[in-house]
C-alpha cells in the first residue's frame, strides 16, 4: 500500500505540490489526471524516488520513503517513461530486457527464462533478437514495459507512455497494461478513455489533490470535467450531448437516460 501524507515539493521558489494526501491501496490501478502542470510527473518521480519531497513523507507497505531506505524500496517499484529510448541500455531487445536482472546477478538459466515470459507477455518474443533502434515507437514501448515487468517490482507508474505513439501503438500498449495483475499500477496520463477502465482516477489541479474518486462518480459531472480541463470518454461526450438535448426539448424519460449512459459507460470499458 502507498500512503501519502501531507506531501509539498517546491522547485526554487515554486510550489509544485501542495499538502497531498491520499492512498492508494495493493492491486490496484490509478490513473492520476490534470492538465499540464498540475503536477502529475513530479508526484511519479517522486514515488519511485528521482525526487524527494519538500515536506510531508510517502509510506510504502508501512516503510518511510527516503535517501536511508531506497535501497530497500527501490526495487519495489519499476518506472516506464514517456520516452522509452531514454531507457534503452542494450543493442538488442533481449539484451535491454535481462539488462536489469544481469546487475542483479541473476543466474543465466533464469534470465533466459523471465526474458523470454515477459517479451511473450508483452507480444515481442519474435523481435528479440532485432536492433531496438530498428523498432516502431509501440513496440519500443513494449520492450520498456517488459524491462521493468522482468524485475517483478510491486508497483508499477506509467508516466504518459502512449504521448509519443500513434492511435494503433497507442492502443496495443494501453491492452497491454491492462492484462498486468497482481500489483499496484499508477497510470501518469491525459486519455481519459484509457483512465476510465481503471479503478480510481486521481485529479490533479495546480499541485493540489482535487478528487480521489472511482472513474464512474468522476464522469457523473460534465461541469466538473469542463472546470479541471479534462476531456470525457467519447462515448460519454455523446451522452452529455443527449442530456443536453433532452434537457432543451423537455424529454423526461430519466430512466431511459439511464440506461443509455450504461451502455455507453460499458462500451467504453470494453474498448
Amino acid at each position: 500500500m502507498i500512503s501519502i501524507q501531507n506531501l509539498t515539493f517546491y522547485y526554487g521558489c515554486n510550489p509544485i505540490l501542495k499538502d497531498l494526501n491520499l492512498t492508494i491501496q495493493n492491486n490496484s490501478w490509478v490513473s492520476i489526471v490534470g492538465h499540464n502542470g498540475s503536477g502529475k510527473s513530479t508526484l511519479a518521480k517522486i514515488l519511485v524516488g528521482l525526487l524527494s519531497c519538500t515536506k510531508g513523507q510517502i509510506l510504502i507497505d508501512n516503510i518511510v520513503l527516503n535517501e536511508k531506505n531506497l535501497p530497500l524500496l527501490r526495487p519495489k517499484i519499476g518506472m516506464v517513461f514517456q520516452n522509452p529510448d531514454y531507457q534503452f541500455t542494450g543493442f538488442t531487445v533481449r539484451e535491454d530486457i535481462a539488462f536489469g536482472l544481469e546487475n542483479y546477478n541473476v543466474c543465466r538459466e533464469e534470465i533466459i527464462a523471465k526474458v523470454w515470459q515477459y517479451a511473450k507477455m508483452v507480444k515481442i518474443d519474435d523481435l528479440l533478437d532485432t536492433n531496438v533502434n530498428q523498432l516502431s515507437g509501440g513496440q519500443k514501448q513494449r520492450v520498456a514495459i517488459a524491462s521493468i515487468l522482468v524485475m517483478e517490482p510491486e508497483i508499477i507508474i506509467f508516466d504518459e507512455v502512449t504521448s509519443f505513439l500513434d492511435p494503433q501503438g497507442a492502443l496495443e500498449v494501453q491492452k497491454i497494461i491492462q492484462t498486468i495483475k497482481n500489483k499496484i499500477l499508477i497510470t501518469i496520463t491525459h486519455d481519459l478513455e484509457f483512465a476510465a477502465k481503471s479503478d480510481e482516477i486521481i485529479v490533479l489541479d495546480q499541485g493540489k489533490l482535487i478528487t480521489q474518486t472511482p472513474p464512474q462518480n468522476l464522469f457523473q459531472d460534465p461541469l466538473f470535467l469542463q472546470q479541471y480541463k479534462l476531456k470525457p470518454p467519447l462515448s460519454l461526450e455523446l451522452y452529455y450531448e443527449i442530456l443536453k438535448d433532452s434537457t432543451t426539448k423537455n424529454i423526461k424519460n430519466d430512466q431511459m437516460l439511464e440506461n443509455l449512459k450504461d451502455i455507453l459507460w460499458q462500451y467504453n470499458l470494453k474498448k
